[in-house]
């Protein structure tokens, strides 16, 4: 296994690409692919979610569906961590636990295994990107009606003018990312 060195001057920011009107005119669309594949930009993300995840002590990784699987599953790895996967209604080949919840035009579902999480399990969830902070709320309620303890969510990127950060906090959730960027 290599490990690279930690590199706490890496800008990661500048390793995240910007697609002008995607997926449609007026977004700025915040790539991650161009961060991953960049070894340095990855490793040092991974480690400095981890740094960030350590503080909260957790039982479990809780990635969300599907970008937060390649941070989780990095970030569960190096903390020697479970990492629990919450998908979309149907994804998952065995018994379910879910909660539905609002999208701007519609309802949506979001599910886990039961028993991927048990009572009192201390976790922290990670995703990719945090915008209106809906999915992530979501994954908070269906952990707590699992009877787990929520203790931070933790994102790559924070699109603060979308609102999430203040929805998470106004919730009471605990929330950190590593890049903010204004405008959507």
């Amino acid at each position: 296994m290599i490990a690279l060195p930690p590199r706490p001057d890496l800008d990661l920011a500048a390793l995240v690409r910007t697609i002008p009107d995607f997926p449609k005119p007026g977004i700025s669309f915040r790539d991650i692919t161009t961060l991953i594949g960049d070894a340095a930009g990855f490793a040092e993300s991974v480690r400095r979610l981890c740094d960030r995840a350590a503080i909260h002590r957790p039982d479990l990784i809780v990635a969300v569906e599907a970008r937060g699987f390649l941070f989780g599953a990095a970030m569960a790895t190096a903390m020697g961590l479970g990492l629990v996967p919450v998908r979309k209604a149907g994804k998952l080949p065995g018994m379910t636990i879910g909660v539905d919840y609002e999208l701007e035009y519609g309802v949506d579902r979001l599910e886990l295994h039961e028993g991927a999480v048990l009572p009192g399990h201390r976790v922290v969830l990670i995703d990719d990107l945090l915008a209106t902070g809906g999915t992530i709320l979501a994954t908070a309620q269906l952990m707590r009606s699992a009877g787990a303890e929520v203790a931070a969510a933790l994102f790559v990127i924070d699109l603060p003018d979308l609102g999430g950060s203040a929805r998470l906090a106004a919730a009471g959730l605990a929330c950190e990312t590593l890049i903010g960027f204004d405008g959507d």
